[in-house]
């Protein structure tokens, strides 16, 4: 039995990155958490230089006879993440960090853009959770900072207002806005 030497193989000019190989663009995910833990993971995760999006409301609270403002999570449970797919283990390594969402067993990016859009919205005013909900009518708003958002309109106490609902982490939020900006989408 004879070795013989391997010789080396010329490899042709291929851009890996341009062939998507190496090129793993950061995109926007949703972190499930341990309850109550958002606010901890968001700041470990922003320290290992992890960006995050934490979006909070003011709510008022009662302890003890008295009243405190606090800050509580829009999206209970749920840290939103910038990282390449391949950084998720940075993620996960975090004790309070439980998975990040999938669907079919791979990370679920969020749509282009939707954090943005979240973002501008919440710069506009106040808002604060709302129970998710099922699809019905829906409505699309068609002009200010929350352009391209859809939801659905309820009407509460004479106003109109758009629920919006992030169904990757199946959760609402509510803005007040004014009908004029509002078009009906076709189911």
């Amino acid at each position: 039995m004879s070795l013989t030497l391997a010789k080396p193989c010329p490899v042709p000019n291929t851009n890996f990155a341009a062939a998507g190989l190496g090129a793993d663009p950061p995109l926007w995910y949703a972190a499930y958490t341990l309850p109550r833990h958002e606010k901890a993971a968001a700041e470990h995760l922003a320290f290992r230089q992890v960006e995050t999006y934490l979006p909070l409301y003011l709510s008022t609270r009662r302890w003890a006879g008295r009243r405190a403002l606090v800050q509580l999570p829009l999206f209970p449970g749920y840290v939103f993440v910038r990282i390449s797919a391949r950084e998720r283990i940075r993620v996960l390594e975090h004790p309070s960090v439980l998975r990040l969402v999938t669907f079919n067993g791979r990370p679920a990016p969020l749509p282009e853009g939707e954090i943005e859009r979240l973002r501008a919205a919440l710069e506009l005013g106040k808002a604060e959770p709302f129970p998710f909900l099922l699809p019905g009518k829906r409505i699309r708003v068609k002009s200010g900072p929350l352009a391209g958002l859809e939801g659905r309109i309820l009407r509460r106490k004479g106003r109109m207002r758009l629920v919006v609902s992030v169904e990757t982490v199946q959760c609402s939020i509510i803005f007040d806005l004014d009908a004029t900006d509002l078009e009906s989408t076709i189911n």
